[in-house]
């Protein structure tokens, strides 16, 4: 399926402000976007909507749209908040999960499978949505499911850049599996701990993404 334009654009935005081509603080100008990506204005108001969505953009009335990159108490504060949602929604689901869910999971997890293997991050990071996605309307709590989707939006960026990291794509495959077996169990504390360890920045992980900030924002 082709992605409209204004999706492209956002996430060629959000790489070049996570590298550090625009720095935080800094008024993104419209006309000479518009001309970079040879767009009208429409496709690329979309894209900074979307990227207001999560955080990356403030448009700010009467005075244009502005790089904001969150610090690093506040994406902390948000994957443990991310981690906690995702994990109710393991416990619920392992009980409520229809087999036909389960089956989309697995058909989702056998296409990030390919994508490791053909290191393509961006396909695996689209299905990986997809098999989230899935976990949280399994859950059977709609209120639950909407928090996550909002939150997933917000936390997009920061996900994305994760799976860049070297090995990480077959770590959070492998984190994939513990999550699927546990369902396919009925185990709701071990599926709720499984979605913990693959949803939280700790450690290690955490370390590596502020990183990743601080050499972008250099």
């Amino acid at each position: 399926m082709e992605r409209k334009r204004s999706d492209l654009i956002a996430d060629a935005l959000e790489s070049l402000i996570l590298d550090g081509t625009f720095a935080d603080g800094e008024r993104l100008d419209e006309q000479q976007l518009a001309q970079r990506f040879d767009v009208s204005r429409t496709p690329l108001r979309e894209a900074f909507q979307r990227l207001t969505l999560s955080g990356l953009v403030e448009q700010i009335p009467r005075r244009g749209v502005f790089v904001r990159q969150p610090g690093p108490v506040e994406l902390l504060q948000m994957f443990e908040v991310m981690a906690e949602l995702e994990a109710v929604c393991a416990r619920l689901a392992a009980t409520r999960i229809s087999d036909a869910a389960l089956e989309e999971m697995h058909a989702t997890n056998d296409r990030c499978k390919a994508a490791v293997e053909a290191r393509e991050t961006d396909v695996y990071y689209r299905e990986n949505r997809r098999f989230h996605a899935i976990l949280y309307h399994e859950s059977g709590n709609a209120f639950l499911e909407q928090e996550c989707l909002r939150l997933h939006k917000r936390l997009h960026p920061f996900r994305r850049m994760q799976l860049r990291l070297r090995g990480r794509l077959r770590q959070s495959m492998s984190e994939h599996e513990a999550i699927l077996a546990a369902l396919e169990d009925g185990d709701g504390t071990a599926a709720a701990e499984a979605v913990r360890n693959h949803v939280a920045v700790q450690g290690e992980k955490f370390h590596h993404l502020i990183a990743s900030l601080k050499s972008a924002a250099e």
